[in-house]
């Protein structure tokens, strides 16, 4: 092998790599961006899991041939190929290589799920263009690309559907029963089984063909179109034999799907589930489980399926350069470029992947792990059904799984669904197969064919790489400018209703501060201090409405209301800390009147208050809850029962207050200024109750909803 041929292999390797390690960082987010979204797993844990489920999948269960033209993009007649056309079809693949990483760290940077299996047929399809030019030949199937094209609809429109229909279910089934966290235990692996089911099928046909092959090669098994579905002469015939499902894949994904939910049956037994995590908690308590069981699946499957679309190109380049431009439509890898792309895209996820895992996990829509089940079982099964002879479309896992995430939103309601990310997710899918295929024409035209070209614009290529990421740091992205639920002044930030939570605490911080007060001053104490609290509470609680309200002017998050519903919620809310500020005020101008039933009666009407205040913290903290699970029939009602609490506190604080005024104006004739001063402290201490009230009222509109 001449020396200058080493080099541009090695070169190769390098692009490779690079191409390896984008597939990790940009597509892991189909695996475990909604995880992360949900919380069920951190994003430490996440990489963590991905790498490792990813690297197992490419390692142990990629294919070992591959197609030398990748995705049957390219229609060649191997046995009329000459050796300048071979010379040339290896030197285009190592430009598509480089042109679709390029792509992808430009997603990557900007947070957007694009298609690494769309991005290199991009790249193909532009090596395509030039061959057919410089060679006078027909090469590109454009029935394969319409079929690409096709699925930029259709995979994510059918992902969405399935998500959208399942996670209905789990409503109807679970979060709507009167004790969901109890329907749950049992009824979860029952739900449980018919995804297993789908993943055992997807398992086999999508990860799991490349070993049903050497299998079959080996003589382990008869044919292995025992396993999977069969094609004649590459073409799908539905009256074959195991032309759909063969009998021995069906058996083996219900086993798998029995396995599995008895064993998940058995996990969920031994959760603890108190009365802290009881309702909407308990049941996303015990989705968590299937989450991270089908993120792990995700990813085994990815890294398996995907390996090939950066060692794919790469193994055909290898067959040429070391064998004196000779190329066949079958490739052996190697197992050193089966470690580099398995270890390339684990390096990928654990250096890069939480940019796109943000993106999908909690930017198109707030996920819980009862959706991110659904999302990944909507994902699952599409691609299986697209991977199937009888449509046979390169479908992209990303497209899928972005799709049936927009499918989970829409079971929320429109309102859940931030569609200016997903539009801006979208156009990038259309951007990836000509931005590839440009990138890859104008890298082969400028090498011409040329050892020595090549050798010099490769690392020019990956010098404008680390220019882009250099130049892009610390600039507003996509994911930076749309999401609610990424970093915020260092901070990880929430939802709206979580925020609303946050002020009402801060409401409830200014309440308890003014009834020490009250608390001080009837006993005789100096309560200054205790005012002083109250004020600076009331600041804190001031800030906080301020910055959300300026948060939801400037359109920053999705809501289940409208924006004047939630502004006006807002507003009612801040009132009873307007109120408490003012009880505060009315004791610093001077004593309170002292006779000791008055001050009795006084206490009393701080414990009544405090009593309304604790019931309506209770009615935000469910309504943030059921932000978050869903409008459902249980937690309306739940709502509602919370409503009527406040009203009745309210209503018992109205009677202590009546109590105690009538009190004051019949003994308090010898002292009346301090008598007038006790009625306006009441009365300030009954407009506190009542604006918790008037705030747990503004709610009710969410009801009919």
């Amino acid at each position: 092998m001449e020396p200058i041929t080493m080099v541009i292999i090695g070169l190769a390797i390098i692009v490779c790599a690079y191409m390896a390690w984008n597939i990790g960082a940009n597509d892991v987010a189909n695996a475990m961006g909604t995880s992360v979204g949900s919380r069920a797993l951190t994003l430490k844990q996440a990489v963590i899991i991905a790498a490792i489920f990813e690297f197992c999948g490419a390692f142990f269960a990629g294919d070992a041939v591959t197609d030398t033209v990748r995705k049957g993009i390219l229609e060649v007649d191997f046995d009329t190929v000459t050796l300048d056309f071979s010379h040339d079809l290896a030197f285009g693949f190592i430009a598509a290589m480089m042109a679709a990483a390029t792509w992808l760290t430009v997603a990557t940077r900007l947070g957007l799920p694009v298609s690494t299996t769309h991005s290199i047929i991009g790249g193909i399809i532009g090596v395509g263009l030039i061959l057919e030019v410089k060679h006078e030949t027909t090469l590109i199937n454009w029935a394969v690309v319409s079929k690409v094209v096709m699925s930029w609809v259709a995979s994510p429109l059918m992902g969405a559907l399935i998500a959208f229909f399942s996670y209905w279910i789990i409503k109807k089934a679970i979060l709507d029963a009167d004790k969901p966290e109890e329907r749950s235990l049992w009824l979860a692996p029952i739900l449980a089984f018919p995804t297993f089911f789908v993943l055992g099928l997807a398992l086999q046909f999508k990860a799991l063909k490349g070993f049903f092959s050497k299998a079959a090669s080996e003589g382990w098994i008869e044919n292995k179109y025992d396993w999977l579905p069969v094609k004649e002469d590459g073409v799908f015939n539905p009256l074959a034999e195991n032309a759909w499902f063969p009998i021995n894949s069906l058996i083996l994904a219900a086993f798998i799907g029995a396995i599995a939910s008895i064993g998940l049956y058995y996990v969920l037994k031994r959760i603890d589930i108190n009365d802290e995590k009881r309702g909407f908690k308990g049941v996303e308590r015990i989705f968590v489980w299937l989450q991270i069981i089908t993120a792990a699946y995700v990813a085994f499957a990815h890294g398996a399926n995907d390996r090939s679309n950066a060692i794919g190109p790469m193994a055909a380049v290898w067959q040429v350069l070391s064998s004196g431009d000779n190329i066949a439509a079958k490739a052996d890898i190697p197992l050193w470029l089966i470690l580099l792309g398995s270890g390339g895209i684990a390096i990928g996820v654990m250096t890069w992947g939480w940019r796109v895992m943000e993106t999908i996990g909690s930017k198109i829509t707030d996920i819980t792990p009862t959706r991110g089940f659904a999302a990944e079982f909507g994902a699952a099964t599409t691609i299986l059904i697209f991977s199937m002879p009888f449509l046979a479309v390169p479908v992209s896992t990303t497209h899928t799984l972005v799709g049936a995430v927009v499918g989970v939103g829409l079971a929320g309601g429109a309102k859940a669904v931030d569609f200016r990310v997903f539009g801006k997710i979208a156009a990038s899918w259309v951007a990836s197969v000509p931005a590839a295929a440009f990138g890859a024409v104008v890298l082969f035209v400028a090498s011409g064919g040329d050892d020595l070209n090549m050798i010099v614009l490769l690392p020019l290529s990956f010098l404008a790489v680390a220019y882009f990421i250099w130049k892009s740091s610390g600039e507003v992205h996509v994911e930076d400018a749309l999401s609610d639920a990424t970093m915020r002044d260092g901070k990880v930030a929430r939802t709206p209703f979580e925020l609303f939570h946050d002020h009402a605490k801060a409401v409830e911080d200014t309440v308890e501060k003014m009834l020490e007060a009250v608390n001080a001053a009837a006993a005789g104490n100096d309560a200054s201090d205790k005012i002083k609290e109250t004020i600076e509470a009331e600041l804190t609680a001031d800030k906080l409405k301020n910055d959300l309200r300026t948060r939801m002017t400037e359109h920053e998050f999705r809501l289940m209301v409208s924006m004047d519903e939630f502004l006006h919620m807002l507003s009612r809310q801040d009132r009873i800390a307007d109120y408490a500020q003012n009880v505060a005020e009315q004791l610093s101008f001077r004593k309170l009147y002292e006779d000791k039933k008055a001050l009795t009666n006084i206490k009393e009407m701080a414990d009544a208050v405090s009593s309304t205040v604790a019931a309506y913290e209770d009615a935000v903290e469910h309504l943030k809850d059921m932000s978050l699970s869903g409008m459902t029939k249980a937690s309306k009602e739940k709502l509602v029962e919370l409503i009527r609490a406040v009203n009745l506190k309210e209503h018992e604080a109205d009677n202590v207050e009546s109590k105690a005024a009538a009190h004051v104006f019949s003994s308090g004739d010898k002292e009346a200024l301090a008598a007038m001063h006790m009625y306006r402290v009441l009365q300030r201490l009954d407009d506190v109750a009542n604006a918790c009230e008037k705030a747990a009222n503004a709610f009710l509109p969410i009801l009919h909803r």
